[in-house]
Parts: C-alpha cells; structure tokens; sequence
C-alpha cells in the first residue's frame, strides 16, 4: 500500500525533471503551408518574370521575425518554405503556361491565407 504513494512522487518527480516542450500556436499549420507557398513563388517567380521579381525570401524572413518562432518552429516553418521551393525546382526549368497558372493560383492561396491567419489569429 505505501509504495502507491512512493511512485505517484517519483512520476512526478521525473515529470518536472523532463524538459518543457513548446506548445504550436493554433496557427502553425496555416504558416507552414503559407511558408510552401512563398518558397514555390520565391522559385517560381524569377523564372515566369525575372523583370518584376518580388523578394519572396525576403517576405518569410519578416514573417518569421514576426512571428518569433522558437527554433523547432522555425525550422519547421524555413523546412516547408525550402519544400516549396524544391517542388517547383524539380518539374520546371523554363516558364511555361503551367507555370504560370501554378504560380496565379499560389498568390491567391497566399494571400487568402495571410488574411486568414491575421484575421483569426491577429491581435
């Protein structure tokens, strides 16, 4: 009967010993996709219009440092940018009309899904 209360205090114990981990904010699905996205625009935009590139890099920097990622999400969240760009960089070399539908399909994605995180999630 004694050692009953004796292992509830050694899980406990070894409970608070264990590192916390870091809770995904309800929004980190949503990032990760829109972090996709802006690596298949950052491929996919100086190939179909090198003359009006976007700093596509550049705009998931500021998103991240925004966001304040601690490093798990934001290797999670430059994982899935790197992805985006991976997919498109292994099916063009050259913009074709498919190209360019993907990547007018990938701006509406992305805008909807900045106005959803921000208006769900803002502040």
């Amino acid at each position: 009967m004694r050692l009953r209360p004796l292992r509830i205090a050694l899980i406990a114990l070894l409970l608070a010993a264990a590192p916390a981990r870091a809770i995904d904010p309800p929004y980190q699905a949503e990032m990760e996709r829109l972090s996709e996205i802006l690596g298949s625009l950052y491929f996919l935009n100086p190939l179909c219009k090198p003359a009006a590139s976007s700093d596509w890099r550049g705009e998931m920097a500021d998103l991240i440092a925004l966001d304040e990622p601690d490093d798990d999400r934001k290797q999670r969240l430059t994982g899935a940018f790197n992805a985006g760009y991976e997919a498109y960089a292994r099916l063009y070399r050259v913009c074709t009309v498919s190209a360019e539908q993907a990547m007018s399909r990938l701006l509406v994605e992305a805008e909807k899904t900045a106005r959803d995180i921000h208006s769900r999630y803002a502040e």
